[in-house]
């Protein structure tokens, strides 16, 4: 994962802000399947297990965690649609 994160230039925020596990993964999943391969969907959350199971959704899917950091209280990733994916 890269550190620089102002570099990255999502396609698509999603705002779960205020969800509970597992609603965060859920919404980014569904966010995914509405882009393009290879386009980048920044997720932001304020749930603490959002750490561990976005992290985790990412090693067991296709799709690349490009990047994560917590800002305050808000959690945030960027996530990179596999290439081959289906829209």
């Amino acid at each position: 994962m890269i550190e620089q994160t102002t570099r990255l230039q999502p396609d698509t925020v999603l705002d779960a802000c205020g969800l509970h596990c597992p609603l965060p993964l859920l919404k980014a999943k569904q966010a995914l399947a509405g882009l393009a391969a290879g386009q980048l969907l920044e997720v932001r959350a304020t749930d603490a297990g959002s750490w561990r199971d976005i992290e985790a959704f990412a090693e067991q899917s296709a799709h690349r965690l490009e990047a994560r950091e917590q800002r305050g209280d808000i959690y945030h990733y960027w996530l990179r649609k596999a290439e081959g994916e289906r829209s």
